[in-house]
């Protein structure tokens, strides 16, 4: 650490990615691959710029991270299961007979577990998902989440709540009023489970009106699966045009987007990018349960990543599943399901550019204002030891508040 006067000081040896900045030429620094280098300049609790540093690049910085898309309900509860497999529908069968075991201890011993990882992976905000179950009154929520609130009190981070339903049960008039004003006065996300129903497109209309009249935001399991014919995503774009939805729409898995021909992607794309969805890809789940067949696999199960993109729609990336009947294996780690998604959809450098999928991109996916590096409080930033974005997607290395780092002033 430098001390520069009037309370200010530098870090030195510091290496910021370029997507993180929102002001590269203001930020300053010394361009080194897809990252800038220099010392970091501290003012008043603020990293305002990058000066030129004597000492060789040390640790990368980051903003803190965001888990866009994870069950912490079901998490760490494989040991509890037997002789589990199979594709989504079995996969939701052995989770439902677990399900009738839980309890209150059960629950808070494993969602506990799950935030205390993504805390310690570098978290600062968490979106997850809650089976709302199946009550017919719709307003009254399962005892998950009611543990989660508890958790969320004492968690050190933002924890958003989405209500998991089904978009059949939310073509009720009824059940979608009461079901979204529950979810609203306890300050939770409207959550829909979206396949092959045949009352989709009613329960579509339901939940946009009711989200626009709440001010809610809306979070949607949707084409998880690569048979043919699922259209879903089309459709919750086409749904959110209609509506001139405002609030933010998130759209979790689209797998069935790969059996789509060139033009259909492109025509889906260019609605969602129309109408402000973002969509999550969540490559721990999706490969494991995906393109099951008698033998190894030969389809990924990854939704079409490139051409989301390249449209101008915001993909970010999400943990989904951990060590439950979904994912068997797996871990509460934003930088290593990145690290993942590389491989899985062939994602080349520079890797500054995908960053966001688990920071700035998926904080504007949950509603929340980005946080870039330049302008964040020293609180908000992390140190990685890493000496480039490669090394970083490699090594996984455990993220350190920069206040921790020696000779850091708090």
């Amino acid at each position: 650490m430098n001390r520069v006067g009037g309370g200010s000081f530098s870090v030195p040896g510091v290496l910021v990615p370029r997507s993180l900045v929102s002001d590269p030429a203001r930020f300053g620094g010394i361009p080194v691959a897809d990252c800038l280098a220099g010392d970091l300049l501290i003012v008043e609790g603020r990293a305002v710029a990058l000066h030129p540093s004597q000492t060789k690049p040390a640790h990368l910085v980051l903003p803190r991270l965001t888990e866009a898309h994870v069950h912490l309900d079901k998490c760490h509860s494989i040991d509890r299961m037997h002789d589990v497999g199979g594709d989504l529908h079995e996969a939701i069968e052995a989770q439902r007979a677990d399900k009738a075991t839980w309890t209150a201890e059960n629950i808070r011993i494993r969602a506990a577990r799950g935030l205390r990882e993504l805390k310690k992976a570098g978290c600062s905000a968490v979106r997850t998902h809650v089976d709302w179950g199946d009550d017919a009154d719709g307003d009254r929520p399962p005892l998950a989440w009611h543990v989660l609130a508890e958790l969320a009190k004492d968690a050190g981070l933002c924890l958003q709540r989405a209500a998991l339903t089904g978009i059949d049960q939310l073509s009720d008039d009824g059940y979608a009023r009461r079901c979204a004003s529950r979810v609203a006065a306890d300050g939770g996300v409207l959550g829909a489970f979206l396949f092959d129903q045949p009352e989709r497109d009613k329960g579509l209309e339901n939940t946009f009106r009711e989200a626009d009249r709440l001010g809610l935001a809306l979070d949607f399991h949707v084409d998880e699966g690569l048979e043919p014919g699922l259209d879903g995503l089309e459709r919750i774009a086409d749904a959110a045009l209609a509506a001139r939805f405002q609030g933010p729409v998130l759209c979790g898995h689209a797998c069935s987007l790969a059996n789509q021909r060139p033009e259909s992607v492109k025509r889906i794309a260019d609605k969602l990018a129309r109408a402000g969805i973002s969509v999550a890809v969540l490559p721990q789940t999706n490969l494991y349960l995906q393109g099951r067949n008698a033998g190894t696999p030969d389809r990924r199960g990854i939704t079409r990543v490139h051409e989301l993109r390249a449209a101008g729609v915001n993909v970010v990336v999400g943990t989904d599943n951990v060590r439950d009947a979904f994912c068997p294996i797996g871990r509460h780690d934003p930088v290593s399901v990145l690290s993942l998604t590389v491989l899985a959809a062939h994602l080349d450098p520079p890797f500054d550019e995908i960053l966001p999928m688990i920071t700035t991109g998926a904080q504007i996916a949950l509603g929340l204002a980005p946080q870039t590096v330049d302008g964040a409080a020293l609180g908000d930033l992390l140190s990685f030891d890493a000496l480039s974005t490669s090394e970083l997607l490699s090594a996984l290395p455990r993220p350190v508040p920069l206040v921790d780092l020696h000779g850091v002033p708090t």
